[in-house]
């Protein structure tokens, strides 16, 4: 039997050739997945707070790519590469490179010029990071650890408090977060920020 995955509002189909990247045969169902996918973010989040992460090596692809192998590596064979399908969501697969190297430069940019206080700056790319959507899953809880990576040993901040929660229910806060990033994506950047700090 196979990993049966049904999908809530604005979560990311995964293709069969993906599906394949499972690395635990015996998860079949969404629950399963969802438990071993949270104990390996768990392991990942001990690691950002063990690791003396150096703010220059933050804004890179390399660390993108170095975390979401630390989040989703125990599961998933693909862990920490670009997605080489199309999405529901995202740009086309062949362009992530690119346009992750633009927001990366911008966020440089943005941080030495002050062009944004730092809550707005985290937020900004956690929303360009996930609408790029670099891997074929995990993506959300992947840009909101890097927003709180960016205000913590990047600015020296209290990380967000994401209303205590996953967002992987199909409850009225992941409804509420939906909406936030549909706001921002319409240029309303405010909501977003808001639902971080609640």
């Amino acid at each position: 039997m196979g990993l049966e995955i049904k999908y809530n509002t604005g979560q990311t189909p995964l293709s069969e050739e993906e599906k394949e990247g499972l690395k635990i045969k015996v998860i079949t169902t969404q629950g399963e997945l969802d438990q071993f996918e949270q104990l390996n973010i768990e392991k990942a989040v001990e690691w950002t707070m063990r690791t003396r992460l150096k703010p220059d090596k933050i804004l890179t692809e390399k660390f993108m790519k170095d975390l979401h192998k630390k989040m989703y590596g125990d599961v998933w064979k693909w862990a920490g590469e670009f997605r080489t399908s199309e999405k529901n969501i995202g740009i086309k697969w062949p362009l992530i490179g690119v346009e992750l190297k633009k927001l990366l430069d911008d966020a440089n940019y943005w941080i030495e010029n002050g062009t944004y206080i730092p809550e707005e700056i985290a937020i900004r790319f956690k929303h360009r990071l996930v609408s790029i959507h670099c891997f074929p899953n995990g993506n959300g809880r992947h840009s909101r650890m890097i927003a709180d990576i960016i205000m913590e040993p990047i600015f020296k901040e209290s990380v967000f408090s994401w209303h205590q929660s996953n967002m992987t229910k199909p409850n009225d806060t992941r409804k509420e977060y939906i909406s936030a990033l549909k706001k921002a994506d319409n240029g309303e950047i405010t909501p977003l920020i808001e639902f971080a700090k609640n």
